[in-house]
């Protein structure tokens, strides 16, 4: 991960008074450091309903306060029914105030719904805009031992707060204290199998999920705000098996897909990753130099990437080094499909250009730019790509409720009335890959995941840019 090592002083935080702090003796009893209530936040002695030796339930609509790192222990598991909500505690725990952590030993399935999600969050009273990148809490971490985990139509936010000595990340050496900020989710299982569906991940100071290992599905997600100076929504490294796909990430700091095989080894395998129909905007534009834009592939990850589609993107797709191909430190796997993408630009300027740099302002400049990781003739040879003023019009995706020419590129408050469907008739409907390549097939289009008990597929491939079609 990028270097972070200072804190938020300036962040204001609320005291709040809860129970005592959880044990590792007891990670998952009432009285570690959670408080079970009712819908009426009025305790009740506890709600957690134990299933059998293995098996904790934390039953619908409970509210649980976390006052200390919470512990899924290895071999046993914890389901989180719909409409709970854990509420985080920002004080921290012990004297130097370590961000409170999720660690997930076991197995975690958090079985929301549409109609009543999980939430994972702080005191309402923080839930502001000031503190979108306050770094609350520690997020969902998901050891080495972590076999299985579910995220079904669930919410993440606030998280990003700094790994610091006494974090159990930094103990347990997954983290490197004063390098690391918390993403919102972390795996570190080569073989664990990991289910992120329906959710919305969003207001952290680092990424969005952080793979560092395991066979993923990451399908029809939100990502909003990701990263306050650097991250991204998706972050892949060595030892992963990714389908990423029909999710819209709203202004990640860097990119909304960054896919490095970071780490590859004999006993962690090269990154392989099919990312397609994703809607990735804003991306790069409150990230400095020359990095970050949408998405970045590097160190060797076989990563194909098509049928997205960039709206008000900085850069378009990146792949440094690929004049040395197939080079496990830090070459470009000439195997990859990095292209029939679609690039979309409004025709608003940033009011944020670092003229020392690149000196772009538009995205349309961005596209058109002549940046040294732009593999051209390769990468995107059969894309859409908006590159002058007068093009923003004629590629316009036509949006049901989305304003491209409005708001502004460094924009990262995601608004819930915005509707990324497209009108009939719009350019993203046709011309995307509609092939029937095996080597772009989804890993887990067939066979699936399977994840307590359940197999979940990813989606198909669609023959349209973007992770929606026509409303």
């Amino acid at each position: 991960m990028r270097l972070k090592n200072y804190l938020l002083a300036s962040t204001a935080l609320v005291a709040l008074s809860f129970m005592a702090a959880c044990t590792e003796e007891d990670p998952i009893a009432n009285g570690d450091g959670t408080e079970n209530t009712d819908g009426n936040d009025e305790n009740n002695g506890g709600n957690s309903e134990e299933t059998n030796d293995n098996v904790i339930v934390w039953p619908a609509d409970t509210i649980v306060k976390l006052t200390g790192h919470y512990t899924v222990p290895e071999g046993k598991s914890l389901v989180i029914k719909e409409g709970a909500q854990i509420i985080v505690s920002s004080d921290g725990v012990g004297a130097n105030h370590a961000p409170i952590e999720f660690t997930v030993n076991g197995n975690l399935y958090c079985e929301g719904t549409a109609e009543k999600p999980i939430l994972f969050s702080v005191p309402e009273s923080e839930r502001t805009n000031e503190n979108i990148f306050a770094g609350l809490w520690g997020g969902i971490v998901a050891s080495a031992t972590c076999e299985e985990m579910l995220i079904d139509h669930t919410i993440i936010e606030y998280t990003g707060g700094q790994v610091i000595e006494g974090s159990p990340a930094a103990s347990a050496e997954i983290y490197t204290a004063g390098d690391d900020a918390y993403p919102q989710i972390t795996t570190n299982n080569i073989n664990g199998r990991y289910v992120i569906t329906n959710s919305i991940l969003r207001n952290g100071w680092s990424d969005g999920i952080y793979l560092m290992g395991g066979n993923a599905i990451i399908a029809n997600n939100i990502f909003a705000a990701n990263g306050y100076d650097g991250a991204e929504a998706v972050n892949v490294k060595a030892g992963c098996v990714v389908d990423v796909a029909d999710n819209v990430m709203f202004s990640p700091n860097t990119n909304g897909l960054k896919l490095s095989s970071s780490g590859q080894s004999e006993e962690r395998g090269m990154a392989k990753i099919q990312a397609y129909n994703n809607t990735i905007i804003n991306a790069g534009w409150r990230r400095d130099g020359e990095k970050g834009g949408c998405v970045y592939v590097e160190k060797n990850a076989l990563a194909n990437v098509f049928n997205n589609l960039m709206v008000n993107c900085k850069f378009r797709a990146m792949t440094p080094s690929f004049d040395i191909p197939n080079n496990v430190d830090e070459g470009y796997n000439d195997q990859s499909v990095i292209d029939y993408n679609y690039y979309a630009s409004g025709t608003q300027k940033s009011e944020v250009v670092f003229t020392e740099e690149s000196g772009v302002a538009y995205s349309w400049e961005g596209y058109a730019y002549a940046h040294e990781n732009y593999n051209e003739g390769v990468v995107d040879a059969h894309s859409v790509i908006t590159k002058t003023a007068e093009e923003c019009a004629t590629n316009d995706p036509k949006f049901v409720n989305f304003p491209i020419n409005d708001v502004a590129l460094t924009d990262y408050v995601y608004d819930e009335a915005w509707d990324f469907q497209v009108e009939a008739g719009s350019p993203v409907l046709t011309g995307a890959y509609d092939g029937n390549d095996a080597a772009l097939a989804p890993y887990f289009g067939t066979e699936g995941l399977s994840v307590n008990g359940q197999t979940y597929t990813s989606p198909k491939v669609e023959a349209r840019f973007g992770a929606y079609g026509a409303k």
